[in-house]
């Protein structure tokens, strides 16, 4: 138990703990829900357009373009040191708005490099073959995209900290239903620009077709995440009035943010659900436009299309499980039904593959993203519970850090997998089966830890942790 003494000198060291907050506005979840819409776009070109351009446009092997890409994931511990400066350090007067808005900037014109970047290695392929100097542009792209994940992580962290801030435990399953269905909305539009920007593009076109969307679509994300923060934290954010610390940033050092971080040994468990349920999830963000170029005989316009698919079904999904789903059944099995259903969707999706029928694929995708929907949304949820208002930024850090490890690991391993099943099998559809089939396996996995979780754990452990570094503060 915490000593109450601890709860009144916390009280004395924050004063304003009793000021009064507005409850958030229904239209405000969906501004906020405008942030995530443009990571959903930018995730479309990075994962879908730009992936399928160099595996299957330029030839570049798939292995080779999943690792540049994935170099955006690797530098994921970046996020727990982001969060923590959130957490301390305001910037342009704010904790979050700050840092989201520059990270912006930042993360979509290193987008915007990274096709010049590929144009580059796509000319040393043609003049060189794979010399030296082909493979230091795969480097170089790497590099960028190394760049990338660095800035993605300096404005996605802080935004999600800042959902804490702006949020109370009882509304947060609604608010994440609308913010992260806002990402699938993303996904969706972005596939849509996606397609009707690429339609038609010939080897003649598609330079010039490929630098006009990565111009486009960046541009309007950085808009987006603008309109999206603009005045939120001024007005709803509970920071100042719940963290302890907040009156003195001194205190948020970052080893004292990890003891927090690790009082509980329920850090750890959740930290290992969330990084197989994300190594399952997204193995075929790599493979699946792939998928339907090479199995279904799809052109460019139509694989882009495919991610509409799926991110239709996870933005129905998403949108009724927090209104429905959660109050019923809560948050933790919640997130177990959507498990077993991202399970039974990837089995679907190998069956549609023996078809070759591109309808039956969709509809399966739709299936999938209906699954992926329930699981994110209970995921989420309870993530948020799982995390400490006076370390928000550190623990959402910490959240992303084993999400983003995961979909670098997915990212690599779906290319690496893929091109293991190649040389296993001579039939596409098992090389590609290979990889969904293991996705599937993945996601029961996952709910061994998730059966493990316990909320009431983690806060006893965590309020104890902040009174013992309260008590050291203070008597310093």
């Amino acid at each position: 138990m915490v000593n109450p003494d601890h709860r009144a000198l916390a009280a004395t060291l924050n004063p304003d703990k009793t000021r009064l907050f507005p409850r958030l506005k229904l239209l405000t979840m969906f501004r906020l829900g405008l942030f995530q819409l443009g990571l959903g776009m930018m995730s479309v070109l990075t994962l879908g357009i730009l992936n399928r351009v160099m595996i299957n446009e330029l030839a570049i092997p798939a292995t080779l373009v999943a690792g540049a890409i994935a170099m955006h994931q690797f530098v994921a511990p970046a996020r727990v040191w982001f969060g923590q400066l959130s957490d301390a350090r305001p910037f342009w007067g704010y904790h979050r708005t700050g840092y989201i808005w520059v990270g912006t900037l930042l993360f979509t014109t290193c987008a915007f490099l990274a096709v010049q970047v590929m144009w580059q290695l796509n000319a040393s392929q043609i003049q060189w073959g794979w010399s030296s100097s082909t493979y230091g542009w795969v480097g170089v792209l790497g590099l960028v995209f190394t760049c990338y994940g660095i800035f993605l992580s300096a404005s996605s962290t802080p935004f999600a900290a800042l959902l804490v801030d702006v949020s109370e435990e009882e509304e947060r399953s609604k608010l994440v239903s609308i913010v992260w269905s806002m990402l699938t909305v993303g996904i969706v539009v972005g596939a849509i620009l996606g397609s009707a920007l690429t339609k038609g593009l010939t080897p003649d076109t598609l330079k010039f077709g490929i630098n006009r969307l990565f111009l486009i679509i960046p541009a309007v994300v950085c808009s987006l995440a603008f309109i999206a923060t603009i005045g939120v934290e001024s007005v709803y954010s509970r920071y100042s009035g719940r963290s302890t610390f907040s009156h003195n940033p001194d205190a948020v050092s970052i080893g004292r943010s990890l003891r927090v971080l690790g009082a509980s040994r329920q850090t750890g468990i959740f930290f290992t659900f969330l990084m197989i349920m994300t190594l399952s999830f997204f193995m075929q963000e790599s493979v699946l436009e792939p998928y339907g170029a090479e199995v279904f005989s799809m052109p460019i316009d139509e694989t882009t299309k495919l991610n509409a698919f799926w991110g239709l079904g996870t933005l129905a999904g998403m949108a009724s499980t927090g209104f429905l789903i959660v109050p019923r059944l809560g948050k933790q099995q919640t997130t177990r039904l959507g498990c077993i259903l991202v399970s039974v969707g990837f089995g679907l999706i190998i069956a549609a593959g023996f078809t070759r029928n591109p309808t039956i694929l969709k509809i399966s995708l739709g299936l999938l993203g209906g699954g992926m929907g329930v699981a994110t949304n209970g995921a989420i949820s309870l993530m948020l519970d799982l995390t400490a208002a006076e370390t928000a930024g550190t623990f959402i850090g910490a959240w992303g850090l084993a999400q983003a490890m995961s979909r670098a690991v997915a990212t690599v391993a779906g290319g690496v997998l893929l091109d293991l099943g190649r040389s296993w099998f001579h039939t596409p559809i098992l090389a590609y089966g290979t990889v969904f089939g293991i996705q599937a396996m993945g996601m029961i996995a996952a709910i061994s830890f998730l059966n493990q979780v316990d909320v009431v754990e983690f806060r006893e452990r965590s309020r104890v942790a902040i009174a013992q570094i309260l008590q050291v503060e203070l008597s310093d």
